[in-house]
């Protein structure tokens, strides 16, 4: 039994369809004018319709969103940012359930209708924040659709008991592990990948190891990283997030990077940050290196920027990598939508038959003019509940 039609929309810009909607997933797309539905229709006017956003890399378990307005304090290193949180994120009440619902509602509102979030795992939080993620998600009836990545922020080797934390989170249902910058921050890459593919490998989870260091540092730690995917079989398992070296290296360096990240079957996420090097994307799309776009922390103690909108990322990663054609601007919506389904191990996202139905409605010519301006979502819709109407949010 159909529960929902959206009636008259473009996908991508195309010809005008209907898309029947039954039980959360896209059952059939017809021409315009010719679905009939025995639940609700909704008339899309004609609107230009793109799968949900895919944010491949959030930290929603630690924003302030909601609160009164908190000023950026600390010392702008990683390590001050960490230690900065940690000495203030109890005066918040972060993490917390009505802390990450605010996110998760705020992705709502733009569209986003799925996410890879990165989770705070230390010694002062345990896995409550994992815990409050969870039940934020369960709040929303899980229109986001959320996986987990379990985080050591504080570091790993440093800080006896974070595997074992680690560990754990990947034994409850975390679908990956994360790291942090094994030279700079533990000052022991070899120990702290050992540790990590070790737990990765047994249990058969994902690895998305943050790296901040630039330069030949960088690069010698993707080259370990390489190294320990092949050997343990993770291809297909592992991300680097961030990864600013290596735009920063030359350009043969970079393609011999390039081809061995591909073998290896490594990812990328990326926010696109607007002081770093732009990366060899041309060569990654070339070679199968997935790229996938994320909004990072959302007004956090790391920085007071941020508003869930994945679309303005998209954004920011055209104008960084100097996107100018159409077919251009189209494949930076890609990465934001479709492209991003192996971030949350979907096999398929888009607007079509067997897709979860999420779905997001815009008034736009084009996919290119959508990007550009970034307009309002209209409506959204998530796993075929309609979350958003006429730009306001219904949960």
């Amino acid at each position: 039994m159909t529960s929902l039609l959206l009636a008259n929309v473009r996908p991508w810009g195309g010809p005008p369809v209907d898309v029947v909607i039954a039980d959360g997933r896209i059952v059939d797309v017809v021409p315009a004018g010719t679905a009939t539905t025995t639940g609700e229709r909704i008339d899309g006017r004609g609107l230009l319709a793109l799968p949900g956003f895919v944010n491949a890399h959030a930290h929603v378990d630690k924003s302030w969103w909601g609160r009164p307005w908190v000023p950026y304090g600390g010392e702008a290193t990683t390590q001050g940012r960490i230690a900065h949180e940690r000495a203030e994120r109890d005066k918040y009440g972060i993490p917390s359930v009505d802390g990450a619902k605010a996110v998760l509602r705020e992705f709502l509102r733009h569209g986003t209708t799925a996410t890879r979030t990165h989770v705070d795992v230390d010694l002062g939080v345990g896995l409550r924040g994992i815990e409050n993620v969870l039940a934020a998600a369960e709040s929303l009836g899980n229109a986001v659709d959320v996986e987990i990545v379990a985080f050591p922020q504080d570091g790993v080797m440093r800080r006896p008991g974070v595997l074992d934390l680690l560990d754990r989170a990947a034994a409850e249902g975390a679908t990956s592990i994360g790291g942090l910058d094994p030279a700079s921050i533990d000052r022991d890459p070899v120990a702290q990948l050992d540790a990590l593919f070790e737990i990765a490998e047994r249990r058969d989870v994902g690895l998305d190891i943050h790296l901040h260091d630039g330069g030949e540092l960088g690069a010698f730690q993707y080259e370990l990283i390489i190294e320990r995917t092949l050997r343990a079989g993770l291809a297909g398992k592992v991300t680097v997030s961030h990864g600013f070296a290596l735009g920063e290296l030359s350009t043969d360096r970079q393609a011999r990077l390039v081809d061995q990240l591909g073998e290896a079957g490594i990812s990328w996420a990326t926010v696109a940050p607007v002081r770093s090097a732009p990366l060899p994307w041309r060569a990654m799309r070339d070679r199968g290196v997935a790229i996938g776009l994320g909004t990072d922390g959302i007004r956090d103690l790391w920085s007071p920027y941020g508003d869930g909108d994945l679309l303005r990322v998209a954004l920011g990663f055209a104008r960084l990598h100097g996107l100018r054609t159409d077919d251009e601007l189209a494949y930076a919506i890609e990465l934001a939508t479709t492209e991003g389904a192996r971030f949350v191990h979907r096999e398929q996202h888009g607007v079509a038959p067997g897709s979860r139905a999420d779905v997001v409605l815009l008034d736009a010519e084009n996919v290119q003019d959508a990007l550009v301006r970034a307009p309002r979502r209209e409506l959204v819709v998530a796993g075929g509940k309609v979350v958003v109407r006429d730009g306001e949010l219904r949960v």
